[in-house]
């Protein structure tokens, strides 16, 4: 409720429910599901605030959270850890456990919904404003904190002022509070709350009779404060547009003894103009409402508001504010605060002279031609004057027509009606603020009593808070630079309080100066040179203006200071400067700085105040000097004492006074906060409170408490709550210091995280959570240990009552057995009958009565005594007593009547008591009963209340809507009624001026005949220029083509310049493969490399001379662009001149209509200049900010060397010595070229020596042909052989033929060797089983373990052995078979000799097999060399190609360092636009010659590819003419293919230049983007040419291992036919292996080392199969052994001979292979040396390409010439539009200016209404700009997007291009795939055929056996 609102009836309600938190709410809150390791807060972005979630997983700095039901994934240092719920609705958000910023959010929201308004957060009292009044403000409220320390009692404002009221007495220093927050958080009203605390509790009880009390004025205070420094706002209806600092002194007793104010920056700006949804100050409402009855009769005053313009701008009326009776209770607060009568009327009339003087702004009229102002009616200003107690004529005069001194002499200065009416709201705003300073002052005069003595205070500040707005202008920084010193005072206060405690509890901790994190922004504001240093020199330097202002603030102080940035251009996108303040960076607009701060007056009418009869405003004067008219005498030179002194240095003056008398008080803090922007109870808007939490310092205070240990807790307490986590060692320890270290010991916290002080214990932030987890974790633990005892000890209870129910079952039963038993036993019935009357069987009754007695007496003996003791003092007493009446007896008898006489009394008194205590029981009766009647009519009542609140709610809401309503009815009846009487007046002064007008209108009309004469000579330069654009246009169309043809001349010579560089690498992996033949071709390499040497400097001269034209094309194209945006702006300003003359020409054809049509067109002309007006300033702007563009443009490019050039250009001295150290560094850096040149020239001779090992090597093909030709030979020779064998054989036949007849002779021979021949065949047939199992084992192993290679080689020597074996038994057949049978023995003797032989000859093969393994071995040795060798060479060469890069671009670096040194600041520009032209250029001729890199790659590979399948082919020679033709045909469509897919490539190219040529302005925005695919096409092009590099290396190695084992094959076969065939096989592994080895090049180096792995498998497993070979080999040959004894034994004649046949017809198989094998040889020796001119023949045309490059470049260079000359004359010719477009411009100028004064003339009376007409131009022009920035954003998001789009388009076809290009390279791969595969097929059948033949040849041999076994026998 409102401070000066007091209560008066009935008691005051229970506080309570709005400041404690409830035992109901405490259980509400812990009932609220957490999971201490899970439940977490996240962000969340509809409202600002946070959700909270459960974490479910976490995967490195991502983390999955269950938010609601809904997985989400959030970065880890997003998400906060929630509290214990026993944290919930905390009283100080310091002792939070986890201090993230959304649990301070989620404390104050809980609090805030539970009507819990007040929260600390460490020494912060926030407090969030409730928007409707709960009773905490009442007396009894008040007693709850008297004399209560801040954490006995809930939060309040209240628990503040008492403990800085406690801190004043108990150590004598002043206090402080600080009150902040933004407008409508409450600043005011918790402010008034705390004057009425200390009002109240501690009033002196002093005062004179009828004088009011110190309490009463110092409450009193407010309401005269808020009628005049409060007002309305769109947030607050009650908003204080002030500062304040309230000292309230007491004296020693702690009494009340005074007070005063001090005022900070009041709003003096709002007395002249309110938006529409704000109001003027309450006092001009106030003295508007008719509560004074006579004083609207004193000021002047009518009855309506809408007559006085100051005040009636925006909102009339305010629903929650009682205008009336707020003037009531201001003025008695004027009689109670002690202003007489006058002073009080003084200021009633000062304020109401201020409403006048805003009618006399609108009275001013131009007169003349200089528009002089004067005034016509002079009502409102006789009453300013009479008002002011000044002259009126005067009055009138000095504002039409100030004094001003020259010299010695006063001169009269003229003013317009604008400056007229600036000069009355200047003094109106001079004279409310001095005022309001005057009655201040006046206030602290009354409240300050000189008979008290006053020994402290305590300082009440109420200041706004950090303000960020859309517009921040000077208020805004004034505001926020006092809340930045204001914040490094409570970072430093807060933190010292905390380390003096840290050193008071003995914690070892190292002091830390927070205060210093804000000190740089304090400083930028205050050091020399600073803003404010800058402020007050601008402000007093004559001719500054905002621009100049600005410019000097960014010259002096960005760069500088680290806290000064540029503006950000949302949301205020004229923003001149940045502040980077501690909440936040704002953005400040200085427009009208200068003069706020210079807050002129006119000295001549405060001359005449202060000469006034107002004692009021010379008061308010007093200190200004005004305008004497004579100098004193005594001080002729004395300066003005106020006149100069500006609003930002008295500021902060006031300000440094503030400081200082805050650092000497101990300071008390207190947050007020708005909850949501609609003013709605309970309402929390998340990020608005979170913005204030960062703006008033909340959070930075949270921050330090998180730097320091801000959980704290006492030992008993820790000792009560954490015992049971080491109940038994708290027991042993001897105090709870030892007590607390014990259990932190037994949980194991680190020491970083808790510390031990003398009555505390301190924990880090988040500790406190950790413990409550561990004391949750141990609770867990024992509850289960209890409740598993809990449930042993029932469990053994049930088990015992089961074992007792058994038992006495057991009982039960044997008692009925033996009942049924003696049931017929007399004896039994005799005992039965006797029992009950012993009494020893009543014993246990007996035993029970006297225990239950005992009892009983024990229960009672405690009272009895009791009891007893008291009887036995009452009767001690009455005996003495006794005693004593026996002694008064004894001494007389008028002492016994007296004691009768008194025992009478003392019964009628105890009657009487005995009765009124009766009637009093009675009472209380009636009472009660009556009390139960009214709590039964309360609740009624409030019942009844409560509906008719809600009732006058809803009424409320009814009638706010219906009043405003009213009020903008009321607004619009006066704006119309306003512009009915304005248009009247206008009708009247016109009728004056018609004639006026008519004597003009002839003027007028000769000044139009010029301005049409002007307007013909427009239109003919218009035409001029027209046609100069067209010439333009076209030189562009011709400049454009020669672009395009000097960018296919560039990108051919790149072309040519990279196949060159190709071939010359190509040639230097060839020269590590070549080596060894380069010293015999020395001649013809020196040649050939010296015709490479000159082919590489003339490549590097063409390289050199592109680079230049590309540099000259991209300047060029740069000018190009800049030339066509002047003339696209050159054609603009024309068509907008055009369209201003056409509008000028009508409106002056127009001028002759009669008088009412000439004020309206007068109107039109007026509002049509202003646009005109408007239009040429912002071509003006535009064609000035030309340049500033392009500067932009420039530093946004040079971005990177900004910093460099500008310390360059203020140290120049020190660029001097850098460029000294730079002159070094090139020096070094040229000796690195030079030697890199000489590297490269080393490189080039290597190239020469390369191209004489290629001759060289040809010559080795000329040696494998010349083999190939004594292959031949040696095939004829055997052709002769196989002639005479074929002779030979017919021979055999014959003989054999005669043997057949033989053979009949000597069967009955072999019938007598039958007996022998059966036993024989017997072991035979064992022999040949044993032999067959062998053969079948032999045969699977072969099968299983070597290939199809090995297989025909076995086949082969079994067909060689054969042939031997034909041989001997031919040879036997001639010598021995026509002879005797009995020399078969000799024969068989000979046989085994010849077995022996064949032995050794397996034996020797042996040998050669596992040299041949060796030398594999060797080889496999030197290609691990070779390749260790490549690869180093491989990386000195990269090595040498990254230092060769990194040289040129620090030489390019230091070159443009060393010219942006030497080079002017005016050239910087054009060098900006060179480089930037050249680097985009660089970039994309770079992309241009990676494409085409990547095409020349391509087309090698492809070229790779098919010298690969030649030598394949070559060292094969198994494949097929017609094979050969296929694959020719192959190569040369895949060649055409490669062509095509290059013409394709070579218009895509075009294509992608012509994109590049329209992206070029886009450069600074796509410089990124071109790097990042710069990087990665020089990253693909470096993984390409490894892979290249490799692919050739191995290739070379594989034709050298190729070669050797051709050279090998060729010299074993000179020596045996059967190492021919051997080494043909290992060949066909060879080939295999090369299939592989490309394969796996193609699968890149990793796949390169599986291959070598798999090779190494392959040679063991060689080398096991060879052992296992051998064995069988030894095997073979026990067995051919015992085969041979048999043989020995057999005829095998007839079996030789059809063996013989067999071998006849597998040796002319062999003789047709070797025919087909050498016709082959002969084939591919043919392609090669085709294949090797056609080298050569591309080697000479690569050097034709370079010269015919050589050739386009000179013509490049001329075009490029022409082109420049071309580019000159057009700037030429622009410069000549520019000159003429400035002297049209200047042209219109005049004519503009001839017409403004033609209308001025006619124009004379309308200037009120112009004034209305152009402040709608303003507010159009506004949403003109607004619009066009709102437009140039979008175009620039379009502009983005369709860059973006171009970018996407442009990948998706590169994308497609590599995706066409592998799916063909995919193809080629299958192709050849499917090609290996017949041939492996081929290979598999010729090695089935053979195997067939061998097996064959086996069988016929077994056959021949047994027939000559048989022979034999017979």
């Amino acid at each position: 409720m409102p401070g000066h609102i007091k209560k008066t009836t009935g008691p005051d309600p229970d506080p309570s429910p709005w400041l404690c938190v409830s035992a109901e709410l405490k259980d509400k809150l812990k009932a609220k599901p957490y999971d201490p390791k899970k439940s977490v807060w996240v962000p969340n972005k509809g409202d600002g605030g946070y959700l909270e979630g459960l974490m479910e997983s976490k995967d490195g700095a991502k983390v999955t959270v269950n938010v609601g039901g809904e997985m989400k994934v959030y970065k880890e240092d997003v998400v906060d850890q929630v509290n214990p719920p026993k944290f919930d609705c905390s009283d100080d958000m310091a002792g939070l456990t986890y201090l993230g910023n959304a649990c301070v959010l989620w404390n104050s929201v809980i609090r805030y919904k539970n009507e819990l308004i007040y929260t600390y957060s460490g020494l912060f009292c926030i407090a969030i404003n409730p928007y409707k009044r709960f009773p905490i403000y009442t007396l009894r409220t008040m007693e709850l904190y008297v004399g209560k320390r801040r954490n006995e009692c809930p939060p309040h404002i209240f628990a503040i002022a008492e403990g800085a009221y406690q801190g004043m007495m108990q150590s004598g220093c002043n206090q402080s509070i600080l009150i902040t927050g933004e407008s409508g958080a409450g600043k005011t009203e918790n402010t008034k709350k705390v004057i009425s605390y200390f009002a109240t509790v501690c009033s002196s009880g002093k005062r004179k009779e009828g004088e009011a009390s110190l309490e009463d004025k110092i409450v009193q205070t407010n309401p005269v404060l808020e009628a005049w420094g409060n007002a309305k706002t769109v947030r607050n209806d009650n908003s204080s547009r002030f500062g304040k600092f309230i000292r309230i002194h007491f004296n020693a007793a702690g009494k009340l003894s005074g007070a005063d104010m001090v005022v900070y920056l009041l709003e003096k700006s709002r007395l002249t103009y309110q938006q529409p949804l704000e109001r003027c100050y309450h006092a001009f409402y106030n003295l508007m409402s008719d509560q004074v009855p006579d004083l609207k009769e004193k000021c002047l005053l009518s009855d309506n508001i809408l007559d006085y313009w100051f005040v009636s701008q925006g909102k009339l009326t305010v629903p929650s504010i009682d205008d009336k009776e707020d003037m009531q209770f201001a003025d008695e607060a004027f009689d109670i605060l002690g202003f007489t009568v006058e002073e009080k009327y003084n200021v009633f009339k000062c304020t109401a002279a201020l409403m006048h003087m805003g009618n006399l702004t609108k009275d001013f009229v131009p007169v003349g031609k200089e528009e002089q102002a004067e005034i016509k009616d002079d009502t409102n200003a006789q009453k300013v004057a009479e008002l002011c107690g000044i002259d009126c004529e005067w009055m009138l005069t000095y504002f039409c027509k100030p004094k001003l001194k020259v010299g010695t002499e006063w001169v009269q200065k003229g003013s317009s009606c604008t400056g007229a009416a600036s000069s009355v709201s200047g003094i109106a705003r001079g004279i409310y603020e001095r005022s309001f300073r005057l009655v201040v002052e006046k206030c602290n005069e009354t409240l300050c009593d000189p008979t008290m003595k006053k020994v402290s205070y305590i300082g009440v500040l109420d200041i706004a808070g950090f303000e960020i707005f859309d517009y921040n202008g000077f208020e805004q920084i004034c505001i926020n630079y006092v809340n930045e010193k204001l914040q490094q005072f409570f970072n430093q206060h807060m933190f010292t309080l905390e380390q003096e405690e840290y050193v008071r509890e003995g914690l070892d901790w190292a002091n830390v100066d927070f205060g210093m994190d804000l000190q740089k922004c304090i400083d930028m504001f205050e050091k020399p040179m600073a803003l404010l240093a800058i402020f007050e020199e601008e402000s007093l330097f004559p001719k500054a203006t905002d621009k100049t202002f600005a410019d000097k603030l960014m010259s002096n102080l960005l760069g500088k200071w680290s806290q000064f940035a540029k503006p950000n251009p949302r949301p205020d996108p004229d923003a001149h400067f940045a502040v980077i303040h501690y909440a936040a960076t704002v953005s400040y607009n200085l427009t009208g700085w200068l003069e706020k701060n210079k807050d002129p007056l006119n000295d001549t009418i405060v001359e005449m105040i202060k000469n006034g009869s107002n004692e009021l405003m010379v008061a308010s004067f007093a200190d200004h000097p005004g305008q004497p008219l004579e100098a004193p005498k005594d001080a002729p030179d004395r300066k003005k004492k106020g006149g100069g002194k500006t609003v930002s240095s008295y500021f902060k003056g006031q300000l440094d006074d503030l400081m200082t008398t805050l650092y000497k008080t101990e300071p008390h803090f207190i947050r007020c906060v708005v909850p949501n922007t609609h003013k709605q109870p309970g309402g929390v808007e998340s990020d608005l409170v979170m913005h204030q939490y960062q703006c008033n310092g909340v959070l930075a205070g949270i921050a330090i408490c998180r730097a320091g240990f801000p959980n704290k807790m006492l030992y008993p307490e820790f000792k009560a709550r954490y015992n049971i986590l080491g109940a038994s060692l708290v027991a042993k320890a001897k105090n709870d210091k030892a007590a607390a270290g014990a259990v932190l010991d037994i949980i194991k916290l680190p020491v970083e995280k808790f510390r031990l002080g003398h009555t505390k214990v301190f924990f880090r932030a988040g500790t406190l959570g950790v413990m409550e987890e561990t004391r949750e974790d141990k609770i867990g633990s024992v509850l289960s240990w209890l409740q598993s005892g809990a449930r042993g000890k029932a469990s053994r209870m049930q088990f015992k009552k089961l074992q007792d129910q058994k038992l006495a079952l057991y009982a039960c039963q044997r008692a009925i057995r033996n009942y049924f038993t003696a049931k017929t036993w007399l004896w039994m019935q005799i005992w039965l009958a006797i029992k009950p009357n012993l009494k020893c069987t009543q014993f246990g009754k007996f035993k029970k009565e006297y225990e239950d007695k005992i009892a009983l007496a024990e229960a009672n003996i405690d009272g009895a005594l009791d009891a007893r003791s008291k009887v036995q003092a009452v009767y001690d007493g009455l005996a003495g007593q006794k005693n004593e009446l026996s002694l008064a007896l004894k001494s007389g008898g008028s002492a016994v009547q007296d004691i009768i006489d008194k025992t009478t009394r003392i019964e009628g008194q105890a009657a009487d008591v005995q009765g009124e205590l009766a009637g009093v029981v009675n009472r209380i009766k009636g009472e009660k009963a009556q009390k139960v009647a009214l709590e039964g009519q309360i609740g009624k009542i409030n019942a009844t209340v409560a509906q008719l609140e809600g009732e006058v709610g809803v009424q409320e809401g009814v009638l706010a809507s219906a009043e405003q309503d009213r009020a903008d009815k009321d607004d619009q009846i006066k704006t119309l009624k306003d512009e009915i009487a304005h248009q009247s007046d206008m009708i009247t002064k016109l009728g004056k001026e018609k004639r006026s007008v008519g004597d003009g209108r002839q003027k007028t009309e000769e000044d139009i005949q010029a301005a049409e004469d002007k307007c013909n000579h427009l239109s003919r330069v218009k035409g001029k220029l027209e046609q100069a654009l067209d010439e333009s246009e076209d030189a562009l169309e011709r400049e454009k083509k020669v672009k395009g043809d000097v960018e296919k001349a560039k990108r051919k010579i790149e072309g040519d310049l990279k196949l060159t560089q190709e071939a010359v690498s190509d040639l230097e992996r060839v020269k590590a493969e070549l080596s060894g033949t380069v010293a015999r071709k020395e001649k013809e390499g020196s040649a050939l490399g010296a015709k490479i040497d000159d082919e590489a400097t003339l490549a590097s001269k063409y390289s050199k001379q592109a680079k230049e034209l590309l540099a000259r094309l991209e300047e060029l194209d740069e000018e190009l662009v800049i030339e066509r945006g002047a003339r696209a702006k050159a054609e603009k300003s024309r068509t907008m001149l055009k369209k201003d003359i056409e509008d000028i020409a009508s409106r002056l054809e127009e001028a002759g209509s009669n008088t009412s049509t000439q004020v309206e067109l007068n109107k039109k002309r007026e509002a049509e200049l202003a646009r005109i007006k408007a239009e040429l300033e912002e071509l003006n702007i535009a064609q000035e900010g030309t340049c500033a563009a392009l500067r932009m443009k420039h530093n946004n490019t040079m971005g990177d060397l900004g910093e460099q050039i500008d310390n360059l250009n203020s140290n120049k001295v020190k660029s001097e010595k850098d460029k000294a150290g730079l002159e070094l560094d090139l020096r070094d850096a040229r000796l690195d070229l030079e030697d890199a040149v000489k590297g490269k020239a080393e490189l080039d001779k290597t190239g020469k020596l390369l191209q004489g090992s290629i001759v060289d090597s040809n010559t080795r093909l000329d040696e494998m042909a010349r083999a190939l030709n004594e292959a031949e030979s040696t095939k004829k020779r055997l052709q002769v052989e196989n002639q005479d064998l074929n002779r030979q054989i017919e021979e055999l036949e014959a003989a054999i033929a005669n043997m057949n007849k033989g053979k009949i002779s000597v069967t009955t021979q072999l019938e007598d060797t039958k007996a022998l021949a059966d036993a024989e065949a017997k072991d035979r047939a064992a022999l040949l089983t044993k032999f067959k199992m062998m053969s079948t084992d032999l045969e699977n192993l072969r099968e299983k373990l070597e290939n199809e290679a090995m297989r025909k080689s076995d086949a082969l020597k079994a067909l060689s052995k054969a042939q031997a074996e034909i041989q001997l038994w031919k040879s036997r057949y001639e010598t021995e078979g026509m002879g005797r049978i009995e020399e078969l023995e000799g024969a068989r003797a000979k046989l085994q000799a010849k077995i022996v032989e064949n032995e050794e000859l397996v034996d020797v093969l042996q040998t050669k097999v596992a040299n041949a393994e060796k030398s594999k071995g060797r080889l496999g040795t030197d290609l691990d060399d070779i390749s260790m060798e490549y690869e180093r060479v491989h990386a000195a060469a990269l090595i040498t190609e990254k230092r060769a890069k990194n040289f040129d671009k620090v030489l390019g670096e230091w070159l443009s360092k060393a010219s942006d040194v030497t080079a002017e600041v005016a050239a910087s520009q054009d060098e900006g636009r060179n480089y930037s032209s050249e680097l985009f250029r660089l970039k994309a001729a770079q992309d241009e010659a990676v494409e085409q890199l990547d095409i020349v790659k391509r087309e090698n590979k492809n070229l790779a590819d098919e010298i690969k399948d030649l030598l394949d082919q070559l060292g094969e020679g198994g494949r097929s003419i017609h094979d050969l033709d296929k694959q020719r045909r192959r190569l040369e469509q895949e060649k055409e293919e490669l062509q095509a897919a290059l013409e394709e490539a070579e218009a895509t190219l075009e294509m992608e230049e012509n994109k590049v040529l329209r992206a070029q302005l886009e450069l600074a925005q796509v410089r990124q983007e071109i790097d990042r695919r710069v990087a990665e096409k020089e990253d693909e092009f470096n993984n390409t040419r490894k892979n290249h590099a490799r692919a050739m290396d191995s290739l070379g190695a594989s034709i050298e291992t190729e070669q050797r084992a051709k050279g090998e094959g060729l010299r074993v076969k000179k020596q045996l036919e059967g190492e021919i065939n051997e080494l043909e096989i290992g060949l066909d592994h060879a080939n295999k292996a090369n299939s592989e080895g490309l394969k796996s090049i193609k699968r890149y180096q990793g796949q390169l080392r599986e291959t070598i792995q798999l090779f190494e498998d392959e040679a063991r497993a060689r080398a096991q199969i060879s052992e296992q070979v051998g064995i069988s080999e030894r095997k073979a040959a026990a067995l051919s052994g015992e085969v041979e004894e048999s043989k020995a034994l057999l005829d095998g004649a007839s079996r030789a001979q059809r063996q013989l046949q067999g071998d006849i017809a597998d040796s002319r198989g062999a003789v047709n292979n070797m025919q087909t094998i050498n016709g082959r040889d002969m084939t591919s020796k043919r392609q090669l040396e085709s294949s090797i001119h056609t080298m050569q023949a591309e080697v000479d045309g690569m050097l034709l390409a370079a010269k015919n490059a050589e050739e386009k470049s000179k013509k490049a260079m001329v075009d490029a010439a022409r082109l420049a000359d071309e580019l000159r004359a057009e700037q030429d010719h622009a410069t000549s539009l520019a000159a003429a477009r400035n002297s049209l411009s200047n042209q219109l100028g005049e004519l503009e200016g001839r017409l403004a004064d033609a209308e001025n003339a006619a124009l004379k009376g309308g200037k009120a209404s112009m004034a209305k007409m152009e402040m709608k131009i303003r507010e159009l022009e506004a949403e003109l700009a607004s619009t066009q920035s709102r437009t140039g954003e979008a175009a620039k998001a379009l502009q983005r997007g369709e860059r973006k789009a171009k970018e996407l388009a442009f990948a998706q076809g590169e994308d497609r291009k590599n995706q066409d290009k592998m799916s063909d390279l995919a193809a080629k791969l299958q192709g050849k795939i499917k090609t290996y595969k017949q041939q492996i097929e081929e290979a598999e059948e010729i090695a089935a055929l053979n195997l067939a033949k061998f097996r064959k040849a086996q069988q016929d041999l077994e056959e021949t056996e047994e027939r000559a076994k048989l022979a034999m026998v017979l």
